[in-house]
C-alpha cells in the first residue's frame, strides 16, 4: 500500500507541477492543429481516459466497475461517490498533417490532463472540484496568392499570407451532485474559464524590394464564470440489483465571459539574410480593450446499461449550438455541432484471485462528431476508434488504486478543396485512487 501510495503522489505531484508550467507559459500552444484557428479554438470535452476508451460515453454514466468515477460532463454522478477520489492524468497528441499540392507534416503535444478530486459529504451526496483544459489553439498557415497585380504568366509578386495563433483556455470547477430516493441523481457545477489566446495575421510579399509587410495581433485574455448542471436516472434490476439502465441528461449554460483585447497593427520587413526586422511602425496600438465572449448552449443526452463488475455499454448524443458563440460582440462564424459516442467496457472476472488479466478492464468505443465547422463550403467532420484499457492494482484496507489508458484513432478533415486532413492518435494516462480519508473509527 506505501508502494503504490508513494506511487501516486509522486506522479500527482508531476502533474500537479506541469499544469503549473503549462499556466504560467500561456504563449506555448498547446494544439496544433490547423482547424484551431477558428472560434476560441479547439473545445475540449472534458473526459476522463476512462470515459475516452469507452468512444467518449459521459452522460449516462457514474460508477464503473464499481470504482468511484469523477465524471464532470455531469454533476449529477457525484451523488454516487462514497469514497474520496483522486483522479490526475497527462496526455500527447501526434498528428500528420496532409494537403493537395504540399508536402505532409507531423507534429506532437504533451500537457496536463486533469487533474480533479471528489469527497463525500454525506451517504447520498457528494462534492468535486479539479482542473480541466477547456480548449486549446495552436495553427501556423500560409496562404499564396501567385502574380498578385500583375496577371503575368510568370510567378511574380507572390503574396504570402500568414496565419498562426497560440494559446488555450483552463476551466478550474467546483461541483455538488446528490441522489433524491433510490434512483434520481442531480448535480450542477460552477467554473472559472481562464487564459489567453493569441493570434497573428500578417501580409507579406517576399519579391518586392522596399515594400513593407503588415501584421495584425490580437491578445484576448479571456476571464469568467460558466455554469453546468445534469440529472441521471436509474432503473435498477436484476438479482440484488446488480443491472442497471440509466438516462442521463447534461447543459453547458450559454454564460458570457470577459475578454481584454490588445489589437496592434504594425508594418515591419526583413534583413538582406532573411531575418525579421524590428517593426518600423505601428500604425493601431489598442490596449485594454474590453468585451464580451458569448458562450453556447451545450445539450448532452445519454444512455448506458451497466452488468455491475461484468460489461457497460452506452450511447451518447451532443448538440452544440455553436451558431451563437460571439467574440468581442462579432457572431465567430460558426454552425451547430453534433456528437455521437457509442462504447463500452468489458472485465472478464473482477473478482479473480490469481488471474490478473480477467480483472482487467478492457474498453471499446467510436466517436462520429459534426464539428462546428464549414470551410470552403465543406463540413468539417472527426471520425475517431478509441480503445483502452483499466488496470487495476492491489488494494489495501480501505484504498483502491487504478491505471486508466486509452487510444484515440482519427481523423479531422479532409482534402476536398484545398484543405486539410488531420490524421491523429491520442494517448491518455490517468492514475485513479479510492480510498476512505475521513471515515471514523470505533475503539471497543
Amino acid at each position: 500500500m506505501i508502494k503504490y501510495t508513494q506511487i501516486f503522489i509522486t506522479f500527482l505531484l508531476a502533474v500537479i507541477a506541469l499544469g503549473a508550467s503549462a499556466q504560467s507559459a500561456q504563449t506555448i500552444a498547446t494544439s496544433s492543429s490547423p482547424y484551431s484557428r477558428y472560434g476560441l479554438g479547439i473545445i475540449d470535452p472534458a473526459l476522463l481516459p476512462q470515459n475516452i476508451g469507452m468512444g467518449g460515453i459521459a452522460t449516462a454514466i457514474n460508477r464503473i466497475s464499481n470504482y468511484n468515477n469523477i465524471n464532470p460532463l455531469n454533476p449529477a454522478s457525484y451523488g454516487t461517490i462514497n469514497y474520496t477520489t483522486i483522479d490526475a492524468g497527462i496526455s500527447s497528441n501526434v498528428s500528420s498533417f496532409s494537403q493537395t499540392g504540399e508536402p505532409n507534416a507531423t507534429n506532437s503535444t504533451f500537457r496536463l490532463s486533469h487533474i480533479t478530486f471528489a469527497i463525500p459529504v454525506s451517504r447520498r451526496s457528494a462534492l468535486s472540484f479539479g482542473l480541466l483544459p477547456y480548449s486549446e489553439m495552436g495553427y501556423n498557415n500560409i496562404q499564396t496568392n501567385k502574380n498578385f497585380g500583375t496577371g503575368s504568366s510568370v510567378d511574380t509578386n507572390a503574396v504570402n499570407y500568414l496565419y498562426n495563433g497560440n494559446g488555450g483556455l483552463s476551466k478550474a470547477y467546483l461541483g455538488y451532485g446528490f441522489r433524491i430516493g433510490k434512483h434520481l441523481l442531480v448535480g450542477a457545477n460552477v467554473s472559472y474559464i481562464f487564459g489567453n489566446l493569441q493570434q497573428f495575421s500578417s501580409t507579406e510579399i517576399p519579391s518586392l524590394y522596399g515594400v513593407l509587410d503588415s501584421r495584425t495581433e490580437d491578445d484576448n485574455s479571456v476571464r469568467g464564470f460558466n455554469y453546468d448542471y445534469g440529472v441521471q436516472y436509474s432503473f435498477d434490476f436484476g438479482d440484488g440489483a446488480t443491472k442497471h439502465i440509466v438516462l442521463g441528461y447534461s447543459g453547458s449554460a450559454n454564460s458570457k465571459l470577459n475578454a481584454t483585447d490588445t489589437h496592434i497593427v504594425s508594418q515591419y520587413n526583413y534583413s538582406s539574410s532573411g531575418v525579421e526586422n524590428v517593426a518600423a511602425d505601428t500604425i493601431q496600438y489598442l490596449q485594454g480593450l474590453q468585451g464580451k465572449i458569448q458562450l453556447p448552449q451545450i445539450n448532452h443526452f445519454g444512455i448506458s446499461f451497466q452488468n455491475d463488475l461484468h460489461f457497460l455499454i452506452g450511447a451518447d448524443y451532443t448538440i452544440g449550438h455553436w451558431s451563437a458563440l460571439s467574440i468581442q460582440g462579432a457572431n465567430a462564424g460558426l454552425q451547430d455541432s453534433k456528437t455521437f459516442n457509442f462504447g463500452g467496457q468489458f472485465t472478464p472476472d473482477a473478482n479473480s484471485l490469481h488471474n490478473y488479466f480477467a480483472r482487467t478492464d478492457y474498453r471499446l468505443g467510436f466517436i462520429y462528431d459534426e464539428t462546428y465547422l464549414n470551410l470552403n463550403n465543406i463540413n468539417i467532420k472527426t471520425t475517431a476508434v478509441t480503445f483502452g484499457f483499466g488496470l487495476p492494482l492491489a488494494p489495501n484496507y480501505s484504498s483502491f488504486y487504478k491505471i486508466n489508458f486509452s487510444v484515440e484513432v482519427g481523423q479531422t478533415g479532409t482534402l476536398q478543396n484545398g484543405l486539410v486532413k488531420d490524421n491523429f492518435v491520442s494517448l491518455h494516462l490517468a492514475f485513479t485512487l479510492n480510498d476512505k480519508w475521513f471515515q471514523k473509527f470505533k475503539f471497543e
